[in-house]
């Protein structure tokens, strides 16, 4: 056996030792992911009911439904999507194509890698200060909706920025060949074609907000709120924080750890659905992109 017949079986060997490595990694990912899954589907599924979702809850959390939390959860996510979501878009577009290649620049992108690196308290505490006590919106929707936007706005800008990157740069050259100004360029080609992975910020997003517990803790969340709320000054309960409430609270252990389970289990089956929908935006902007 020849010298460079040696070299290639030991480079092939290599590459099904790596390949390899990788599917096992893989699938231990995917195993831990169905496994937390399973446990938490087997002690909450028997808990979820048409009451356990419509219903409000009693007699200290541990008997009826948690249908306020639910609603409560929806308003947040809703009203962090509609703050972060244009605002991290447009910030994505201006670092991208429109800032120059300075100090300013990188300082911009460093600072917004540090930003996603905050812990979510920190978040809350600025929330707690700015919006709740200076700018008096007290605990509300608001105040929660806006601390939870700034919370998800560094994952939105970064991911803008990345899918703007991905467009090659004969299209926009192409585009200015034609006559078309940089506004033009940005909103009709590059924009469009970049807006199927933008879609991927929104939904790390949507993952992020609906689990938090510490913003919405200072913000908005309440212990207990047997009522819906009427505007967007009012405080409502969600359901991160109802389920560190019963999971934490004096009550009976018996009574509350299968409402913990079943509130886990709706709150993983909202995200869920989201991206399911978040993920069928993303597919049909995709095709449209390809159509045109």
């Amino acid at each position: 056996m020849t010298a460079a017949e040696k070299y290639n079986r030991k480079k092939k060997r290599n590459e099904i030792i790596i390949f390899h490595s990788f599917r096992l990694f893989s699938m231990i990912v995917l195993a831990v992911l169905f496994l937390i899954l399973f446990f938490i589907f087997i002690r909450g599924y028997k808990t979820i009911s048409w009451e356990f979702l419509t219903t409000i809850p009693d007699e200290g959390m541990t008997k009826g439904g948690i249908y306020p939390a639910i609603i409560g959860t929806l308003y947040l996510v809703a009203g962090s999507i509609v703050f972060a979501f244009p605002l991290g878009v447009f910030s994505g577009i201006y670092i991208n194509e429109y800032a120059k290649d300075s100090w300013f620049k990188r300082f911009v992108g460093l600072m917004t890698n540090n930003l996603s690196g905050i812990p979510s308290i920190v978040f809350g505490l600025f929330g707690m200060s700015l919006f709740v006590n200076t700018m008096k919106f007290g605990d509300s929707i608001i105040a929660g909706s806006l601390t939870l936007g700034i919370l998800t706005l560094p994952v939105i800008i970064k991911t803008t920025e990345e899918a703007l990157k991905s467009i090659d740069n004969t299209f926009r050259l192409g585009s200015y060949a034609l006559g078309a100004t940089k506004l033009q360029t940005i909103k009709r080609v590059v924009l469009p074609m970049a807006f199927p992975n933008i879609i991927t910020g929104l939904i790390l997003s949507v993952g992020r907000v609906s689990g938090e517990t510490a913003p919405i803790l200072f913000t908005v969340a309440a212990y207990f709120l047997p009522k819906l709320p009427k505007g967007i000054f009012d405080q409502v309960m969600a359901l991160p924080y109802h389920l560190y409430v019963i999971s934490t609270s004096g009550t009976n252990i018996s009574e509350s750890r299968p409402i913990a389970y079943g509130t886990a289990l709706v709150l993983i089956a909202i995200v869920l659905v989201v991206n399911i929908f978040a993920n069928g935006l993303r597919m049909y902007f995709r095709k449209k992109v390809k159509m045109n």
